[in-house]
């Protein structure tokens, strides 16, 4: 086994949770005395930029305290996307009334993965974001107990993606890095809370291929295949969207005698946050996962917190040498330079 109990504790007795996480303080609002957590960690999308925004958007705007998780090199503190192995701070979980998921393809020493699984297996709500459908990979430790979590595992179906939260990897459907994404309600779906002030969501991201959604899922948003890079490029023509991919759905997954609150989108990249309907969907996913979706207002607030430029989507195309204590209420944002 690659990772052992005595190796991790040396990594977390190294750890101090000023500088391996970001909290972002409850407040006033209809998320006051509820904690979401947020798990930021691929190396494509930039959720490291994201989730604390989201994170930001939450406590300031709805009263949600918020603690925020990063893929860590272990060595320099610095928040590292491209490290798929440590990932500090999970015991938030056990204590957390939601988790807020964007990882893609993580192998967790198993102690930590044990963490997870318990806040999955609990019961409690689940908001998946774009690689949340491929978050396991394990080429590193196939005997692990949690290798069924993987993207492609076989003796459990699609993994952790397919099982909870409707589907796996498939494909990319649109064409990626060429062809964006508009959001369109489906007609099922247009009085769902959450899509309660919804409007105008578009995304430089792909759809993504969806084909083992159940029929008990509920269909939010279908994305249609647009031809170009803008918000108003014109939709492709034939099978790319006919018919049209989900990218946005609920599901209720039995979990003892627990109904679990699952939402899950594929698009949140940083740059998909532009979108205010896209930022007022997730936000409003919050609150339907916690059962609050009585409280979500008419068009509930989801202005960006302080300036925000989020870097565009890419391998290695993080920003470096940032520590989760950058993300900070009170530092200076931590965005992309202005020649990106």
């Amino acid at each position: 086994m690659l990772w052992t109990l005595p190796v991790l504790c040396v990594l977390m007795a190294k750890e101090d949770p000023s500088e391996w996480w970001v909290e972002y303080p409850e407040g006033a609002g209809p998320g006051a005395g509820h904690h979401i957590v947020l798990l930021a960690g691929d190396e494509e999308y930039r959720s490291e930029e994201a989730l604390p925004q989201l994170g930001k958007i939450l406590s300031q705007h709805h009263g949600f305290r918020c603690t925020v998780l990063f893929s860590i090199d272990p060595e320099s503190g610095f928040i590292d996307p491209e490290n798929q192995t440590h990932i500090p701070g999970l015991e938030a979980l056990s204590k957390a009334d939601m988790m807020v998921l964007f990882w893609r393809f993580r192998e967790l020493p198993d102690p930590a993965m044990k963490q997870f699984v318990d806040y999955v297996e609990s019961g409690r709500p689940i908001l998946g974001l774009r690689t949340a459908t491929h978050a396991f990979a394990y080429s590193r430790n196939p005997e692990s107990p949690y290798a069924s979590y993987r993207f492609n595992s076989e003796t459990w179906p699609g993994g952790f993606g397919q099982q909870v939260l409707g589907d796996t990897w498939i494909r990319h459907h649109g064409h990626h890095g060429s062809q964006s994404t508009r959001g369109l309600v489906d007609p099922s779906a247009v009085d769902h809370p959450i899509l309660r002030g919804v409007e105008d969501v578009w995304g430089p991201t792909d759809v993504y291929g969806i084909d083992h959604l159940l029929e008990e899922d509920q269909i939010l948003l279908r994305g249609q295949v647009l031809d170009g890079m803008d918000a108003d490029s014109t939709p492709a023509e034939g099978a790319q969207n006919d018919p049209m991919m989900p990218i946005l759905w609920t599901r209720e997954r039995q979990v003892g005698e627990q109904t679990q609150r699952i939402v899950c989108s594929t698009m949140g990249a940083s740059v998909d946050l532009n979108s205010e309907g896209l930022r007022r969907a997730l936000v409003n996913s919050c609150y339907w996962g916690l059962g609050l979706e009585g409280k979500i207002p008419a068009k509930s607030k989801v202005d960006i917190v302080e300036p925000w430029k989020p870097s565009n989507f890419g391998f290695g195309g993080f920003l470096r040498e940032v520590r989760p204590a950058d993300h900070a209420l009170d530092k200076k944002p931590v965005q992309a330079s202005e020649e990106e």
